[in-house]
């Protein structure tokens, strides 16, 4: 029973029934950095059934995934598997048991430019990721030459439509 617990818990969550998986391997054979995970993705849905919580949440495989959602769009059940990697990694970091911090961190400052500006803004964005991880000049090279090519912008650009957007955006947390 304490497996089952775990798939109710990842159900509730995500309001996707995975245990309608039935291991057809799309999700994973769509996946575009298969060769970076340590689990497929056909095999955390599996593990989630059997209940293997620590197995899935200590991972490499849910920070290495970049939401993309070719595997979601891929599942002929409509599991939205990005969706459940997603929550995935919110549980391991509220328990302490997140694979990779700096992805995480990342994750977090991005989508916070995202609800601010409405787009990505990267030159806030990389200032902030590196103060968090008090990493200044490892990058600094490449960092310039893609500022001197005019790919890293001085200000944040904002769209039009940003309350949408943020109303998207909440919605999708929920």
């Amino acid at each position: 029973m304490k497996g089952l617990e775990f798939l109710q818990e990842i159900e509730s969550v995500t309001g996707e029934s995975i245990s309608t998986c039935f291991q057809c391997y799309k999700c994973t054979v769509g996946c575009p950095v298969i060769s970076m995970m340590d689990i497929y993705p056909h095999s955390i849905i599996r593990h989630i059934i059997l209940g293997n919580r620590d197995r899935v949440l200590t991972s490499k495989t849910i920070w290495v995934c970049l939401q993309c959602i070719t595997c979601s769009v891929r599942c002929p059940n409509n599991i939205d598997i990005a969706r459940v990697f997603e929550a995935l990694r919110k549980i391991a970091v509220k328990e302490g048991k997140e694979a990779e911090k700096d992805t995480w961190q990342f994750d977090e400052i991005f989508m916070e430019s995202v609800n601010r500006h409405g787009r990505l803004y990267e030159g806030g964005t990389i200032i902030r990721y590196k103060i968090k991880r008090r990493d200044f000049l490892s990058d600094f090279r490449m960092g310039l030459g893609l500022f001197l090519r005019g790919r890293i912008g001085v200000l944040p650009h904002a769209i039009k439509g940003r309350r949408v957007l943020k109303g998207l955006l909440r919605k999708r947390e929920d």
